[in-house]
């Protein structure tokens, strides 16, 4: 997962920019960098793993000046920065390119070269400044990236006139204008709206392409109906306060914990979510059940991450056992349900989430997870890279002793395949019960159209 952002402003934008990349942090697993044009463009990346974007950006703000920026929070360096016949600019990218190989392949042959290398792979957004230098304008050139990945890319280019804000073709990211007196903003997460004093405009359609200028915002490139938005950022990865599309992410949560009590029968003692993305999916389980939300595992101080994010299984154990500290007194004797905003690989919420449960004295846990069971790598953002990876796999692999080639039948939640899947990854959670959302109650949850949704890793179909 990544997150961009950008500012243009009348008078000097840095303050913004700063705090726009901020409420980005919750998105960040490897780096964070800005790139602002004062007297020139200047820019600075920091690798943010152990530490907060704030912390290691926060002199940078005291003195870098300029009127406009663009920043990221993500996997990999940038923003990157490129001397061309368009004059310099820098580049910040969201999103993922599948056949980046070939594509990369077809540089080589043709005598480009790659500066930035991470995890034996070149660099994407470096990938996707190359393709576009190779036509003969920005525009232009961001029409032929498009044309050229499988995959989705938004994109942010700033130079000395200002900064194009490219939402992806496929509309799988976001891009959301905002704007204030005398300055335009444009963020992957509204969450950096309400603070900075800015007022959403504009959701911008996929492929349209618009120009931040001190003199405000235009359109270059128009954009398309159909799109195919990810599911999964209302479900996990984006903020509470963020909007997409004009629908809330804690509403979606809450309308998602309540459609899972729906589908309950239990008797319980509480009703509490995994800290922070299940803890609005357990509210609405818990107000529409009418039992107490509780919160027998809290998380240590933002300054711990997501578990999901770091690219190593150790580093990820890591977090995820030191950042939630489990409350014996609300745990004791107690019947739990425990609400999940999805289940990846189910190492971390069995040995250091329910595990705790279990250490504490718990009566019984009962999890459920607020999205069906992930089925297929994502191909279209920096997520889980293969299959090997989910739980899902593992466990038809264990009940098949060979690795199936076809799966349609456990992706099914009226057949006898998926139910025994299930009972399968429950046995191994070591939890009383695990159910799933069903695909019908995530979508009606989101509150839009199914061909209006990207659900490629439940289905692996776009």
């Amino acid at each position: 997962m990544s997150g961009i952002f950008g500012v243009v402003s009348k008078n000097d934008c840095m303050q913004d920019l700063f705090y726009a990349g901020d409420y980005h942090s919750h998105l960040g697993a490897s780096f964070g960098g800005i790139a602002i044009y004062g007297e020139r463009l200047e820019r600075r990346i920091h690798n943010i793993s152990y530490t907060q974007f704030k912390s290691k950006l926060f002199e940078e703000s005291q003195t870098l000046k300029g009127n406009k920026g663009i920043g990221s929070i993500g996997y990999e360096e940038q923003p990157i920065y490129v001397k061309s016949k368009f004059g310099d600019f820098c580049l910040v990218t969201n999103g993922w390119i599948d056949n980046w190989k070939q594509l990369a392949d077809e540089l080589f042959e043709g005598g480009h070269s790659f500066s930035e290398i991470s995890d034996s792979r070149v660099n994407i957004c470096e990938l996707v400044s190359k393709l576009i230098v190779q036509k003969k304008s920005l525009i232009e050139g961001i029409e032929y990236v498009f044309s050229k990945i499988d995959g989705s890319v938004s994109l942010l280019i700033l130079n000395n006139q200002g900064v194009y804000a490219v939402r992806d073709k496929l509309g799988i990211s976001t891009l959301a204008i905002g704007e204030k007196e005398g300055s335009w903003t444009v963020v992957s997460e509204t969450s950096a709206f309400p603070n900075l004093d800015y007022k959403v405009t504009k959701y911008l359609m996929p492929g349209e392409i618009v120009f931040l200028s001190p003199e405000g915002v235009q359109q270059k490139h128009l954009g398309q109906e159909n799109q195919k938005i990810c599911a999964f950022l209302w479900i996990y990865t984006g903020f509470p306060a963020s909007t997409y599309e004009g629908i809330n992410v804690e509403v979606v949560r809450e309308r998602s914990g309540a459609a899972l009590a729906d589908r309950d029968d239990l008797v319980l003692d509480l009703a509490a979510g995994v800290p922070d993305s299940g803890t609005a999916h357990a509210l609405g389980y818990a107000m529409r059940k009418k039992i107490p939300y509780r919160r027998p595992l809290v998380k240590y101080t933002p300054g711990y991450g997501r578990s999901y994010l770091p690219p190593s299984q150790q580093a990820r154990d890591l977090v995820a056992k030191m950042k939630l500290i489990p409350i014996k007194d609300i745990i004791e004797n107690n019947k739990i349900v425990l609400c999940e905003d999805s289940i990846v690989r189910g190492t971390q919420l069995k040995n250091f989430t329910v595990q705790k449960l279990w250490d504490n004295k718990a009566r019984q846990v009962h999890v459920r997870a607020a999205c069906p069971p992930l089925a297929f790598p994502c191909k279209y953002n920096c997520s889980t890279r293969s299959k090997e990876e989910l739980v899902m796999y593992r466990a038809i692999k264990a009940l098949e002793g060979r690795e199936p080639e076809d799966i349609s039948a456990y992706l099914d939640e009226t057949t006898s395949e998926y139910n025994k899947m299930v009972s399968w990854i429950e046995n191994d959670l070591g939890v009383t019960s695990l159910k799933y959302q069903t695909m019908e109650d995530m979508i009606k949850a989101i509150g839009l159209p199914k061909d209006k949704l990207c659900l490629y890793c439940w289905t692996g179909k776009l």
